[in-house]
């Protein structure tokens, strides 16, 4: 973070003295202008619903240029880690800032490998829970539980003790999330497995059963880790920034990723995937989508597009592009192209890509679009969609969190507001109110 010769002014036309601000310049976008000084020299302050134009930290994990359609983990191109790299692989650039070399690499993923285990009193934890309980339920629940039951290294001032944290958290996360599976059809828990790669682990522990054995797909598996790695970090929003404000606090990092679990599972985060799936099911069938699309562009309908656009890129979703190939390999793979579910959305897709309405609003298909459909091919049910989200995203929180706890400038978050209820009064006698 480099300071521009450059100052902002801000003028008022009340006569008031203007006041000159800092303009600090990141590695790539747009300048930053420092207002830290701003109500101590006018007792003024911003307003910025949903802090859409302020930066509240300085962050060298992820980039993204939503007009260019671009997103970087540590300076790497998203479509370059997904092709060249695994899921673990990427835990290790967000949590240090370099990909690992093959020693680096087989250090880490056997330190996750040998931590995916988890405490057997959590077995007995969720009892508590209803059996029809929504996995996210469970998973805020049992995920904030973690710190009962390892409290070795909840001291956040603590490099040593945080880098325990990171791995506990990464290792059980899929684990958890099984298990929440689990619990919620009313099958045995699965163990996990040691000698299986992250992404496989998870799936034998989603699928298997004690009844007969589970085969590995490499395709399938594939495809998991791809979309653990699309979803792993995605800057500073809201379940990133819940995650960093309740870390200001000093709150310890399970508290923090269970905050962040509670803030994803909101339909308009984490949910996204799951409501495009579930608007391919309304539609029902292939002839049903022109009147449907008619719908979408009739205002007063009240229709919507679930699964198409994105708030921040406003060309392309650079990871849709790759997560569309992984849809196809998938349903190739299990022979699901002429599945009524699958080919209704194949034939939405073409008319999206090709009709001028969408085209002309880039309204192009986004990541969520095709992560239900794969996750749905994938045998996992829409209630977990959010959960796998929660698994890939714990490592972006947990880096995150870390660069948050080390920055010398963080302090507690305390946003202010403009008030605008009632000035001070007095409260009237009982007869008079």
């Amino acid at each position: 973070m480099n300071i521009s010769d450059t100052k902002a002014t801000l003028s008022f036309s009340d006569g008031s003295p203007s006041i000159d601000m800092p303009i600090y310049k990141g590695t790539i976008g747009p300048d930053v202008v420092d207002i830290r000084k701003l109500y101590g020299a006018t007792g003024k302050f911003t307003y910025d619903p949903g802090f859409m134009s302020t930066a509240a930290c300085n962050s060298s994990i992820t980039y993204i240029d939503g007009d260019k359609g671009e997103l970087l983990y540590r300076g790497y191109p998203i479509e370059q880690l997904a092709v060249n790299c695994d899921f673990l692989e990427t835990c290790y650039l967000l949590l240090n800032g370099e990909l690992p070399n093959a020693e680096q690499k087989e250090v880490f993923t056997d330190t996750v490998t040998k931590h995916t285990m988890i405490h057997e009193q959590m077995n007995f934890f969720f009892r508590g829970f209803r059996r029809d309980a929504h996995p996210m339920s469970v998973l805020v629940g049992t995920v904030g539980a973690l710190a009962s039951f390892y409290h070795d290294s909840l001291d956040i001032n603590d490099a040593k003790q945080r880098e325990i944290s990171a791995i506990r958290l990464i290792a059980k996360l899929p684990t958890l999330v099984a298990m929440a599976y689990k619990y919620n059809v009313g099958q045995p828990f699965v163990y996990p497995r040691n000698d299986l790669s992250y992404s496989a682990n998870f799936m034998y522990m989603m699928f298997a059963n004690p009844c007969e054995e589970y085969k590995v797909n490499d395709v399938l598996v594939r495809a998991l880790d791809r979309i653990l790695i699309l979803h792993a970090d995605h800057e500073q929003n809201a379940s990133t920034s819940t995650v960093r404000l309740a870390g200001s606090s000093g709150a310890n990092p399970f508290a923090c990723i269970a905050a962040g679990i509670a803030c994803l599972w909101g339909p308009a985060h984490g949910g996204a995937n799951e409501a495009a799936l579930n608007m391919l099911k309304e539609i029902g069938s292939v002839e049903n989508i022109p009147a449907f699309i008619e719908k979408v562009k009739d205002k007063n309908s009240g229709v919507k597009l679930m699964g198409f656009g994105h708030r921040v890129y406003k060309n392309f979703d650079p990871r849709a592009k790759l997560m569309r190939e992984t849809c196809h390999e998938v349903l190739e793979e299990l022979g699901l192209q002429d599945d009524p579910l699958f080919k209704l959305a194949m034939e939405l897709e073409r008319i999206a890509l090709e009709d001028e309405y969408f085209v002309s609003r880039k309204l192009y298909p986004n990541v969520d679009f095709y992560s239900g459909i794969v996750q749905s091919a994938l045998g996992i049910p829409v209630t977990m969609f959010t959960g796998i989200f929660a698994m890939a995203r714990t490592i972006g929180w947990i880096a995150q969190w870390n660069e948050m706890i080390a920055d010398p400038e963080q302090k507690i978050g305390r946003p202010r507001q403009l008030f605008v209820g009632s000035p001070a009064r007095d409260v009237p006698d009982m007869d008079k109110r």
